[in-house]
């Protein structure tokens, strides 16, 4: 299993992501053992079998192989993160990805990179699909097959007890951190900024652009940006786990389009029928449930994996 660490903390005082207190069963809930999250190696996948109608639609050089090759940002609890150990992805999207390779029966590979970095990676060939919270867009489905698995969604976290009193329609003029490659930097903060501040006559809301959402909530933690757009999932996660840190705004950001989470493959993969039947499978299997209700995203669930 090849990953690199690339998540950033700069302050010891805001482990923000990484040493959690939550803690859950050692396998899927029915253990009376308790262990933080953070170290729960666990393979979901386990003992779950293949599916033969999805098996059958694999093109024999995916058989040949023996391997899928998924890239993910390892970076955002508790959708994809690596546990302590620095080594072994956890977290919703690495569970998703190693039941879809059992339903195919494949081995699975995972490639840690940048998110902003894993379309052209797979565009070229390096990797065979990517699960790690993204959304189909236009732009994206030009290059990408995308297959949903997931309800997502977008929130803004500020500081602790909201000082500001900031709320989703006054954010203009502040800065708002993104991170790079992301559906909210790409789409949603530029139109949300549009239709609620420009449209009206006032200030652009400023986009501040960094590498992960790690960074960002340490530059808010330290007063140096206003606000972080992100994945609900993410900051709901990081509030609980740090609650004098952050606050996530209620309700999540209306950004007006299709929220759903999506698997992507290079356009026209002769690999696409097989994984979107595989990964109807998994949505039908208890597994996909206890693995939303163990990260806290029970109600991400979905029941048709639609290619987009």
């Amino acid at each position: 299993m090849k990953t690199r660490n690339k998540i950033q903390t700069a302050t010891a005082g805001l482990a923000v992501l990484l040493a959690l207190t939550a803690c859950g069963s050692t396998a899927t809930g029915t253990e009376a053992t308790e262990i933080p999250k953070t170290q729960n190696t666990r393979d979901i996948s386990e003992g779950v079998q293949p599916d033969a109608a999805a098996v059958a639609l694999l093109p024999e050089s995916y058989k040949a192989k023996g391997e899928l090759t998924v890239a993910m940002d390892l970076s955002s609890p508790p959708t994809t993160f690596l546990a302590e150990d620095n080594v072994t992805p956890i977290g919703v999207n690495p569970d998703i990805a190693r039941l879809v390779a059992k339903k195919l029966g494949l081995k699975l590979k995972f490639e840690n990179t940048a998110f902003d970095t894993i379309i052209p990676g797979i565009d070229g060939g390096r990797y065979d699909f990517t699960a790690t919270t993204m959304s189909a867009t236009p732009e994206r489905l030009q290059v990408l097959d995308m297959i949903d698995y997931l309800k997502g969604g977008s929130a803004v976290a500020v500081a602790a007890g909201n000082p500001l009193n900031l709320t989703n329609d006054t954010l203009c003029g502040k800065n708002i951190a993104v991170t790079k490659g992301s559906t909210q930097q790409l789409k949603h903060l530029p139109n949300i900024s549009k239709w609620t501040c420009e449209e009206k006559g006032k200030q652009a809301i400023n986009a501040v652009t960094l590498p992960n959402v790690q960074e960002a909530l340490t530059q808010l933690d330290s007063k140096r940006i206003d606000g972080v757009f992100y994945d609900a999932g993410a900051l709901a996660w990081a509030e609980i786990q740090q609650p004098n840190h952050f606050t996530v705004l209620s309700p999540r950001m209306d950004t007006r389009t299709n929220t759903n989470v999506a698997i992507g493959l290079k356009k026209g993969s002769p690999l696409t029928p097989a994984l979107q039947k595989a990964i109807q499978s998994v949505l039908e299997t208890p597994e996909y449930k206890k693995s939303l209700d163990y990260w806290g995203l029970g109600e991400s669930a979905i029941t048709q994996a639609a290619i987009r």
